[in-house]
């Protein structure tokens, strides 16, 4: 133990809005149970920099006796659950502590677009809809089949080793993705299993353990974490990463796609597993 500076977070004041894990390149915060959270001490390297992107003022530095900064265990941490992308954030962000002192790190929560958390923020699409044809009983007629081939699809209520994972990938889905995109069916639900989870709302508590029991069944080859661009949303994809630690597997192929707000897919990346061909 020593006496050194580390971040502090008043939950009372915390929206859950992800800013602050998405500016920590150490790993050390998770939203948990729509709160952000210091998960691990030693990965805090107590420089700050989540400070500054708080809209609350949720965050700040104190001093108190905590484990000193490992990081090499940080490093390996983000390069287990971020990829080559977040040990790149890491080792910058690494460089540009060692070069700055106390009168660098960022003690006041910098200002916001109005809205507040990105997650909550009002925002229009760019082009207005053309409303579907209706049917006589004022409802428009269905348009294309469903893909769902399962009950139930909320993570808490999945049992582990259900016979529709058996052979199939399986896609972790956000709350609002089928919302933001018409193709989530034919995109990303066809012949595949799903669970339907928000990292923001839900108690994600056993969340990570009850992905990681679902894990175990070696015939499902790749999971798919489906998340919306707003930074809230990265906790589903650090609790599919947790559960695929947890679950000792190393052949299971972990990818992220985010949805922007329009339900278009703006980026993908293999989180962990097998490299992507």
């Amino acid at each position: 133990m020593a006496r050194r500076k580390i971040i502090e977070i008043d939950e009372t004041l915390c929206n859950g809005c992800g800013e602050c894990i998405t500016a920590c390149s150490e790993g050390a915060l998770q939203l948990v149970n729509g709160k952000a959270k210091l998960v691990k001490e030693d990965f805090c390297d107590g420089f700050g920099d989540c400070i500054g992107t708080c809209p609350t003022g949720a965050l700040k530095i104190i001093e108190r006796d905590v484990p000193e900064f490992d990081p090499v265990a940080a490093r390996a941490h983000v390069a287990r659950t971020g990829g080559a992308e977040a040990v790149r954030r890491f080792d910058e962000a690494a460089a540009r502590h060692a070069g700055a002192g106390a009168a660098h790190r960022p003690l006041r929560p910098a200002p916001m677009a109005f809205g507040g958390c990105p997650g909550s923020r009002v925002r229009m699409p760019s082009a207005p809809a053309t409303a579907a044809p209706v049917a006589d009983d004022g409802l428009p007629p269905k348009i294309q089949p469903s893909e769902l081939r399962q009950w139930p699809v909320q993570l808490h209520l999945v049992p582990a080793g259900a016979p529709f994972f058996r052979g199939r990938e399986l896609v972790l889905m956000s709350t609002c993705g089928p919302i933001a995109s018409a193709d989530v069916h034919w995109r990303f639900l066809r012949g595949r299993a799903v669970v339907v989870a928000c990292p923001k709302l839900d108690d994600t508590g056993p969340y990570a353990s009850k992905l990681a029991a679902i894990f175990q069944d070696r015939t499902i080859p790749r999971a798919i974490v489906v998340r919306m661009e707003v930074p809230c949303c990265g906790g589903l994809t650090a609790i599919a990463a947790e559960a695929l630690e947890q679950s000792g597997r190393s052949d299971l192929a972990l990818d992220e796609v985010t949805l922007s707000l329009d339900g278009d897919v703006i980026a993908t990346e293999r989180i962990a597993g097998p490299p992507a061909r």
